[in-house]
């Protein structure tokens, strides 16, 4: 995605690539990053957290959310972001411009991403955040951390997640991810959505779905929601767009979507 972002404006010599880093090594490894010639980095789970204490400097969204994405390093030192929260909202309102103002939200999940989604929903106006995890004090731990964001919107952890509420559904679980290896899905629309509580028949006409798990063939929330003609955002939109906030951040250019999105479709490095 990266890459072909680099090459669609001509930024030669920029490079994006994948480094494994084991916790131990993590803090490390950054250092020597910021002090290596690199503009930046992207970090995933498990060291989300651990990006934030290392970092020098923090966004107050970052703060906020508990959790870094991304790192920007300048002469040595090493800032932190969270690009998942504008890369949520930008998809969200390409489907949906209004969303969510006012709306009730479900969320499914109670990890680094559920954290940025709840904090995303309240600062932009949703009424209403229920948080749902199979580990319910995970959910309600999410939900003490975040209620002093919420601003007047009441927010709630739930054990029982039931869609007749709710005008937004975002799983921010990873249900619906494909394990290198693994066969495709079957294409048929599956009822219930398998791991998740819910059914393919409570998606009524007026829910917006986001599932922020990305996959080529997309997963089997996306496409019941698709099947049914709802207004919805996969997981490669918000991964485009949040990785469009981290190159804006990196090169101080306006990322180019188009080639970012094919990059990311295509898998093409």
């Amino acid at each position: 995605m990266h890459n072909a972002a680099f090459r669609e404006l001509g930024l030669e010599g920029w490079r994006y690539e994948a480094i494994d880093v084991p916790p131990e090594r993590f803090e490390e490894t950054v250092r020597e990053l910021a002090g290596g010639g690199y503009a930046g980095a992207n970090v995933t789970i498990p060291h989300k957290l651990r990006a934030l204490e290392v970092a020098d400097s923090a966004s107050e969204v970052a703060r906020v959310v508990g959790a870094a994405n991304t790192l920007v390093f300048d002469q040595g030192s090493i800032h932190a972001e969270n690009t998942d929260v504008e890369g949520f909202l930008t998809a969200l309102r390409e489907r949906a411009p209004d969303a969510p103002g006012g709306m009730r939200a479900l969320v499914l999940g109670a990890g680094g991403a559920a954290r940025a989604v709840v904090y995303a929903l309240l600062e932009a106006g949703a009424a209403a955040v229920e948080v749902w995890n199979r580990h319910p004090e995970r959910a309600a731990e999410l939900v003490a951390g975040l209620a002093g964001t919420a601003s007047g919107a009441e927010i709630v952890a739930t054990a029982d997640p039931g869609l007749e509420r709710a005008d937004l559904l975002v799983n921010a679980t990873s249900v619906g991810m494909v394990s290198p290896g693994s066969q495709p899905p079957d294409r048929g629309v599956p009822d219930p959505i398998k791991e998740l509580p819910l059914s393919a028949d409570e998606l009524s006409d007026r829910l917006i779905v986001v599932d922020l798990v990305y996959r080529q063939d997309r997963t089997p929330l996306v496409r019941a929601a698709r099947a049914r003609g709802l207004r919805c955002a996969d997981g490669i939109d918000v991964l485009v767009h949040q990785g469009a906030v981290s190159f804006r951040l990196w090169t101080g250019m306006h990322a180019p979507l188009g080639a970012m999105r094919s990059g990311a479709t295509n898998g093409e490095d």
